[in-house]
């Protein structure tokens, strides 16, 4: 077997696992979902054009990638759901599971942290 079709393999096995990991991101707050899209769209333009013509053109996904890689954007409606899943868990864990009050105000810093980095993203402009 070539190095070009153990790399070609290599790459499209990184972008379904990164793909995985990225709509597991949507659902977990603590998992990022922006940056495994984008290594998802990056191994498949390397690697399959039907796959990367997939993603790209998938109906939540496409729109999702594009509009960040042209500028960095969030739907405000996305930055939304994304703060109330993170205090929500994060919230959740700090009442109901954790009792030292150092690790609670570890993870409220953590949820502030993350609130304060989603709300610097740009709002996606009305096209």
């Amino acid at each position: 077997m070539k190095f070009s079709q153990l790399r070609r393999i290599f790459l499209i096995c990184v972008g379904i696992i990164s793909l995985g990991l990225g709509i597991l991101g949507a659902f977990l707050p603590l998992l990022p979902t922006t940056p495994f899209l984008l290594l998802s769209a990056a191994c498949f333009v390397r690697s399959s054009d039907k796959l990367y013509h997939w993603l790209m053109g998938h109906k939540l996904l496409g729109p999702y990638i594009q509009s960040f890689r042209e500028g960095r954007e969030l739907p405000l409606k996305t930055k939304l759901v994304i703060i109330a899943f993170v205090w929500l868990s994060i919230g959740f864990t700090m009442f109901f599971v954790m009792s030292d009050w150092r690790w609670r105000l570890f993870m409220a810093a953590g949820a502030s942290l993350w609130t304060v980095v989603v709300l610097l993203y740009k709002p996606r402009r009305r096209v």
